[in-house]
């Protein structure tokens, strides 16, 4: 047998291929390096945020893990006074769903539980890890931030100046808690883990209690699954805003089922609308999946105030000969999340709560025990001779990196490494750092992309090369004659075919 990995950490590859060395298979070696990013990613991804994942079972049946956590009890007491939707600090800290959703995954097919890895990263935390490229523009980015924070500036700026590309940090506190997790992973939502972590966050002025931990529980759904150009679409459903993706697509393709720059353009400018006026949390309000998927309606809200992002998501994607395939996507929302790292336990706790909304009546409408609606898009495509198994970085612009990547009919047969160091290009707002809606490109994109943000009324705006904002994907391909598996360029990754 053999398994084919990417992440965007060589040390997050290394752990999974350590998973695999001890018997594990394409869940054991995603959940090993997914829970290695943790330690040495932590600007996009810590095991106080959330995940969504799609494992495909060998019998082809696809299952959805929505680790996304949900909003304190009591969070009516204090947001009846907001004007507007707090983006840092507790109050912007939901329950994290990360290691429910790691549970989740293991228990659809994993060979092993989560203990050996959870072990393995906590001796990376406890020895140091060296800051990459990708991390040490996080951390130029937050310097400020990481300042102002006693557990982050403990971690990146222990003599108050922050590390930079080559500097090792250590986390002997994460290290702690995670060798807690793997002797009792329960202990992070029902035990002495989850009191300290509840406790932190009031102290910093959340209201969070001991049972809004206790509560939690990742949510396991059949994967959306839908046709378009030809192939195969499976997709998280809501709160993950993934069903975008096959949308875009089917907008965005000719009547001879090849894709079409400006239509593509088009199809995402609609989906900025769509995700606006319909995406939220199926459980606590009235979400359109079918408006949706046709791309239709008006923003609410054409910006929800993010800061512009240099990374806030990971993903890992793995796929084995027995026919075990998974991607998981998993964050802390903005880079560094929240801005709040727990002393006490070294958890760094994302702002998922941010995306909130505080208009009456929309679908992201904060209350008690909602889920935010999340960017994280984890995606699996297919046609009669290739499984690509994707996921991707690139905050509310996941749906439209994805798409473009694959529109093409001949996409899914293309060499990895080639689709990967294609130029990109992205729509957004202030989360890319536009104050209206604008067509981000790196250099050397089609001249019909620039042309059909003119058409569409839209500013173009210029990207460097290989920028991170315009996402890091993962990807690992079964076909007929084997297993492929790429990293992109723009991250600090590696994808490999493990053999067995």
């Amino acid at each position: 047998m053999s398994i084919a990995l990417a992440a965007p950490h060589a040390e997050a590859v290394a752990a999974g291929e350590r998973a695999v060395a001890r018997g594990g298979n394409a869940l054991d070696a995603a959940l090993a390096a997914a829970i290695m990013l943790t330690v040495v990613y932590p600007h996009q991804c810590a095991i106080g945020g959330d995940l969504i994942a799609l494992v495909r079972a060998p019998s082809g049946e696809t299952t959805a893990v929505i680790g996304a956590g949900t909003a304190p009890a009591a969070i009516e007491k204090v947001s009846s006074a907001w004007s507007s939707m707090p983006r840092q600090g507790a109050h912007s800290v939901t329950v994290p769903g990360m290691l429910g959703g790691w549970s989740a995954i293991a228990g659809l097919g994993a060979r092993h539980g989560l203990d050996a890895a959870l072990r393995d990263a906590a001796g990376i935390a406890r020895g140091g890890v060296v800051v990459s490229a990708g991390l040490a523009r996080a951390i130029d980015s937050r310097a400020d931030a990481i300042l102002d924070d006693p557990g982050l500036r403990g971690v990146f700026a222990p003599q108050g100046v922050v590390f930079g590309e080559g500097d090792s940090y250590m986390q002997p506190a994460l290290a702690d808690t995670l060798d807690r997790l793997a002797v009792d992973p329960t202990a992070f939502y029902e035990g002495d883990v989850a009191r300290a972590m509840a406790a932190a966050l009031r102290e910093a002025g959340g209201v969070h209690a001991d049972e809004d931990f206790a509560g939690f529980r990742a949510e396991l759904l059949p994967a959306l699954t839908t046709r378009a150009g030809g192939r195969s679409w499976s997709v998280a459903p809501p709160p993950s805003a993934a069903a975008l993706i096959p949308a875009v697509v089917a907008a965005g393709i000719d009547g001879d089922g090849r894709a079409d720059d400006e239509l593509l353009v088009a199809a995402a400018v609609r989906g900025v609308a769509a995700r606006s006026a319909h995406l939220g949390d199926p459980r606590s309000s009235a979400v359109d999946l079918e408006a949706l998927l046709d791309l239709t309606g008006t923003a609410r809200e054409s910006a929800i105030r993010e800061s512009a992002a240099s990374g806030d998501t990971a993903s890992v994607v793995a796929t084995d000969d027995d026919g075990w395939s998974v991607t998981i996507v998993q964050s802390v929302y903005f880079t560094f999340g929240a801005g709040l790292l727990d002393p006490a336990t070294g958890v760094l706790f994302h702002n998922r709560g941010g995306a909130f909304s505080l208009e009456k009546g929309s679908p992201a409408l904060l209350g008690p025990g909602a889920r935010p609606p999340h960017t994280l898009c984890p995606l699996i495509v297919e046609d009669e001779e290739n499984l690509v198994i994707a996921g991707c970085q690139g905050g509310r612009a996941q749906p439209w990196i994805l798409s473009q990547l694959f529109a093409d009919h001949a996409a899914l047969a293309a060499p990895l490494a080639e689709t990967l160091a294609r130029p990109r290009w992205i729509v957004g707002d202030v989360d890319l750092g536009y104050d209206r809606l604008t067509l981000a490109a790196e250099p050397g994109v089609p001249a019909a992309v620039l042309h059909a943000a003119e058409t569409q009324s839209i500013p173009s705006a210029d990207l460097p090369a290989l920028a991170d904002v315009a996402g890091h994907v993962q990807l690992a391909r079964r076909t007929p004659s084997g297993l492929e598996a790429a990293s992109d360029p723009r991250a600090d990754g590696r994808g490999i075919v493990i053999p067995v």
